[in-house]
Parts: structure tokens; sequence; C-alpha cells
């Protein structure tokens, strides 16, 4: 089996300003709609296991950020949460979608509730897995080293490692990268050129007080009360170096107390390659979709 009998998806295309934007669109067109926010280095492929089942009954959109997966890489563009935000802002306008819940990993934290921040009328549910919406102090020291200048060029962009490491610790079921799904996750990212939003993400963390992005995440915090009324579903790997429970799950459920939170204590990073199936159920009953067992 190749990666792409598991990836058995329609592309679409969304022109915006330097690139086109690639998303899937499956499922009924007038059902309650769900949105699949990846992270990084992943792309619309890390939700393949979860948008069968869901699209039976709802919409389910997929998109890759600019920069990933059969998304345009271009070489000078603005690669910042800000844009990204702006990229899927413009995304589901175009759709002209209602009502959207929000299922978010990674980076897709940021992206999504940056967009729900400022869009909470257009907001139904929110679910999020190893991800954030706030600041940190905290940094795993493997991409500190990737922010060096020169050397996260090379590791990078010339190596892939980050992407490479990723298939390495970002799972704690590793049995579940299987040659196909490692060719499946490093498809889009074989050249230096295919590989500059994976550097540009890792750059983006603004770990620096004057660091521009620092500004974005900032008033999605101050915001965030505004989403204090949508319901917010929390699954966790419990086994991830970067995304760790006792600072940034534990920083959710601060800050969205009535959340509801499913730990995976044998999942790591990628929480959906390692615990797709029992997640599913989860996640349709929160969906309205299935009754509690």
């Amino acid at each position: 089996m190749s990666w792409r009998e598991q990836y058995p998806f329609s592309s679409h295309y969304l022109p915006l300003e330097g690139a086109r934007l690639h998303y899937l669109d499956e499922g009924p067109r007038d059902a309650p709609v769900v949105v699949m926010l990846h992270g990084n280095p992943t792309w619309s492929f890390y939700w393949r296991t979860l948008i069968p089942g869901v699209s039976q009954t709802h919409r389910v959109i997929v998109p890759d950020h600019i920069g990933c997966g059969l998304s345009d890489k271009p070489q000078d563009y603005p690669y910042t949460l800000e844009q990204h935000i702006c990229n899927l802002a413009a995304l589901l306008a175009h759709l002209d979608v209602r009502n959207v819940t929000l299922l978010m990993h990674d980076w897709g934290g940021g992206i999504g509730m940056g967009y729900a921040t400022r869009h909470p009328d257009n907001i139904a549910r929110l679910i999020a897995c190893n991800t954030s919406a706030f600041f940190e102090p905290v940094l795993y020291w493997p991409i500190k080293l990737a922010r060096w200048p020169v050397l996260g060029d090379v590791a990078l962009r010339g190596f892939n490692a980050f992407a490479l490491a990723a298939l390495v610790s970002g799972t704690a079921q590793r049995r579940r990268f299987t040659p196909t799904v490692r060719a499946g996750y490093l498809a889009p990212y074989r050249s230096w050129r295919d590989r500059v939003a994976i550097l540009r993400f890792v750059q983006d963390i603004p770990m620096e007080a004057g660091h521009p992005t620092r500004q974005t995440i900032d008033e999605i915090e101050s915001r965030l009360p505004l989403l204090r009324d949508k319901p917010l579903r929390l699954f966790w790997g419990a086994r991830d170096p970067v995304f760790t429970v006792d600072t940034f799950l534990a920083g959710w459920r601060k800050r969205f107390p009535e959340a509801q939170a499913t730990v995976f204590e044998d999942a790591g990073h990628y929480v959906i390659e390692d615990a797709h199936e029992r997640i599913l159920p989860l996640l349709l009953e929160f969906l309205g979709n299935a009754k509690t067992p």
C-alpha cells in the first residue's frame, strides 16, 4: 500500500496572495462543519484516520498551511502566526461556513484560537490536542537548537532533521509509523525548498519578549475569555516532551475549567496517530453523533 492509498481525498485549492492553499472538503455540504488544523512538521495527512468517520455526518475541512503539505511553498513569504490566521480566515470566508468546530493540534492551536478569538460568533465547539494558545516560558531543548542561526537551516532544511526526529519522538507507539505512514508524513518535504515552512514555524516560536509573534499570542490569550461559553474538549498524549501535561494541559484547564480532558498515558505528541481508534468515538460523542457507552 502506498501513502496515497491512505489519503484517498479530493484536493481543492484556494488562491491567496502569493500562494495557493490546499485543502480537503469531505462530507455533506449542508452538514455541521469541523475544521481540522495540523501543526509542524505535519500536514493534512495527520488527520487521515479521523476524516472518514467524522465526514459521515459532518462537513470536514482540512487545510494545509501555506508551506506545508500540498499547499504552495513560496520561499519569500511571511511565515508568521498572524499570516496563518489570516489565511484560515480567508478560507472559511471563501467557503462561507458558519458555526464551525475547530479540531487543533500543535501550531493548529495558535492558528485556530487566533481565528476563534477574532470570530467567536462563528465557533460552535473547540477541540485541542497537544497544543497551546498561550505563552509558556518553556521550550524543549532540541527545538532550542533548531532555532540557532545556520544550524537550524542546515539541520531542518538540509537534512530534514525536524520531520525525521518527529517520526521518532512524536509517537509512543512506534509500530504505528510503518514505512507507508513515514512516507506519507515526509512526502511533501523532499527538498531544501520544500522545507521552508518547517524552519519558519520553529523560528516563529515567540520566546523573546520582542518577537513579533509574542504580540499575536498575547492578544489571543487576552481574548480567550470570549470563548468560555464554547464547549471545549481536550485529547492529550501524556508522553509528549513538548506540550507536557503539567504545563500545557494544565494551562488549558486553568483557562477553561469546564473543559473535559482525556489523557492517553501511552500516547505521545502525535496523539491522533497513537490513539485515533480511542479518540474517534469520544470525538463523535462530543460532536453529538454517538451516545456514551
